[in-house]
């Protein structure tokens, strides 16, 4: 409930609308329930990002299932991450984008102070991606390596080329069209990198 109400705020204001004050009046709860679960605000935006991931991981997962080809599930999975979008349809609309901008602040942020508990927070992508990658050695098509240690590569690539655009959308507006070339140009420097 606490995260979800946390999720909530951000999606509406950003990060500012985000404090332990504003997650308990949504949820109602009393102070010491929320500090029996998280030390501080910092443990709850990681909770956040766990939930976001493990929900991308398996909305990708999902959207690629049909796709026979790992080559082809890694570019649909790269080319979602680089529109921004947690979905198809916010990749169009813009909808997404002060929860993507908000979480992509603090990404960085995290990934400075806190980047053992980021990582993990990010497991659920990397673990989808080192699969594609895994699939596509053993098919000959993606060249041999860690797949782990690809997919971490191939994460920190797409993600901070991302968030810098985010962030920087923040004051412009979304850019829709050049955020899809910049989504298909950083998918063909992927595919360079970890073709056989």
């Amino acid at each position: 409930m606490i995260v979800a109400a946390a999720y909530e705020l951000i999606d509406e204001g950003g990060l500012e609308d985000l404090t332990i004050r504003t997650v308990l009046k949504r949820t109602g709860l009393a102070r010491r329930a929320f500090y029996e679960q998280f030390a501080g605000k910092d443990d709850l935006v990681l909770a956040v990002f766990e939930q976001a991931m493990r929900f991308a991981a398996d909305m990708y997962r999902e959207m690629v299932a049909p796709l026979a080809d790992p080559v082809e599930r890694l570019k649909a999975i790269i080319l979602s991450i680089g529109h921004g979008a947690a979905t198809p349809e916010e990749a169009t609309s813009g909808e997404g984008s002060r929860m993507a901008a908000a979480l992509s602040r603090e990404h960085l942020r995290l990934a400075e102070s806190r980047p053992d508990e980021l990582h993990q927070a990010l497991r659920p992508l990397m673990a989808l991606i080192a699969d594609q990658l895994a699939e596509g050695m053993a098919a000959g098509t993606i060249r041999q390596g860690e797949p782990a240690r690809l997919a971490v590569f191939i994460y920190n690539l797409v993600a901070t080329t991302m968030h810098t655009e985010l962030i920087a959308q923040e004051a412009t507006g979304p850019a829709g069209e050049r955020r899809d070339r910049l989504a298909d140009e950083l998918w063909e420097f992927c595919r360079r990198a970890v073709a056989a």
